[in-house]
């Protein structure tokens, strides 16, 4: 990392909304990165996002702002909020559709009247908006308007990428870190002892507790797979809005503890370390971290082959079609049942991460793009 010379120094304002996740470590990292080089940093985002990530401890100045999931007739009043930081900004970089909403409100990005000047804002697109009816037309406008009010559109995944760019955007993908490989504090046997699964073969998810993530499917593949013997165990960790169909969904799976949900867990490399298969079911993702996590780890993974899993994870993985419960458990099945295939995969996994970009390339990436729309503007 070569420190900037100080008439390249950036102010620098990140906007997000509720993250538990994935965005939110992203933008923790981004953060501390960009601190570190001696750019100023303000993080715009809700107060329970910043108790989870603490940006502040790095040295970024934190502002409340309560970006909700969907938009709302609030979104006046926060992009009111916002305006003060954009007007003081080198560049905005709002991450999420609903954060770049409220971040053009705010006057960030391109103007109706070309050439003007303004405050550059890079919109990155993490998700694919998912909505129906009424909803659906009502998204698609304001996709249009991020789309073409941002200066350049950074999608995590190719699809996002497309997408953007059919709507009028600047596009490209993204950099985003790898996930930095953390070490487990405890032994498979202590783990798999506290879980109770005993010589079981233990199945990994981790996720936030909502639709997209696709439990249903994932309970009804375990189930179709407690005819094995011995019966396998599924772990879910995470939280979120649909716990509690969850829990009563995992109860009535024919077959005791077949299912459990564990919550909010800080021990991933742990868990990551007992398990033998880890299993994504989502109905989309971009490039989810899970994923990556578990590559690193050399973890045997089968998920499904949405968004951009499949370029993430080439051949090194177990892909089948979402929502296929059938298909999920033959994956996990041929998994279980031919172990040397499935450790050599994980193996190659783990040497195909090692490519990945770190931290700090990501960083050094973006600043040149926050340069670049700088320059440009």
């Amino acid at each position: 990392m070569t420190a900037p010379r100080r008439d390249d120094l950036l102010r620098v304002v990140l906007v997000l909304g509720t993250s538990t996740g994935g965005i939110g470590t992203h933008v923790r990292s981004l953060a501390a990165g960009l601190v570190a080089r001696g750019h100023r940093v303000v993080v715009a985002g809700p107060e329970s996002t910043s108790r989870q990530f603490a940006f502040e401890q790095d040295g970024s100045r934190f502002v409340p702002l309560e970006i909700s999931e969907r938009p709302h007739p609030r979104d006046a009043v926060l992009a009111g909020q916002l305006s003060k930081w954009v007007t003081g900004a080198d560049v905005v970089h709002a991450h999420g559709f609903r954060s770049g909403l409220v971040a053009g409100f705010a006057g960030a990005g391109r103007h109706l009247v070309r050439g003007n000047r303004h405050t550059p804002l890079v919109v990155t697109w993490h998700n694919m908006v998912s909505a129906s009816g009424w909803r659906a037309a009502a998204y698609g406008v304001a996709e249009r308007y991020v789309a073409r009010r941002s200066d350049i559109t950074l999608g995590a995944s190719q699809d996002l990428v497309t997408r953007a760019t059919s709507l009028g955007a600047t596009a490209r993908l993204g950099p985003v870190a790898a996930p930095k490989a953390r070490q487990p504090s405890r032994t498979r046997n202590e783990v798999r002892a506290e879980l109770g699964v005993g010589d079981r073969p233990l199945l990994l998810a981790i996720g936030r507790l909502h639709p997209q993530k696709d439990y249903p499917t994932l309970f009804a593949a375990t189930e179709l797979l407690n005819r094995r013997d011995p019966r396998p165990a599924l772990v879910v960790v995470g939280d979120g809005p649909d716990r509690a169909p969850l829990t009563a969904l995992a109860q009535n799976i024919e077959g005791s503890g077949s299912v459990t949900l564990l919550g909010h867990r800080d021990d991933i490399a742990d868990l990551l370390q007992a398990a033998d298969v880890f299993v994504l079911s989502s109905t989309w993702e971009a490039r989810a971290l899970v994923v990556q996590e578990a590559m690193q780890a050399g973890v045997p993974v089968v998920a499904t082959a949405v968004g951009g899993i499949p370029e993430l994870v080439g051949d090194h993985a177990l892909l089948t079609r979402p929502e296929d419960s059938a298909a999920l458990a033959r994956a996990i099945a041929d998994s279980l049942d031919d172990p040397m295939s499935a450790t050599q995969r994980a193996a190659d996994a783990k040497k195909h991460a090692e490519a990945w970009p770190d931290e700090d390339a990501v960083v050094d990436q973006l600043i040149e793009t926050y340069r670049a729309v700088v320059a440009e503007r």
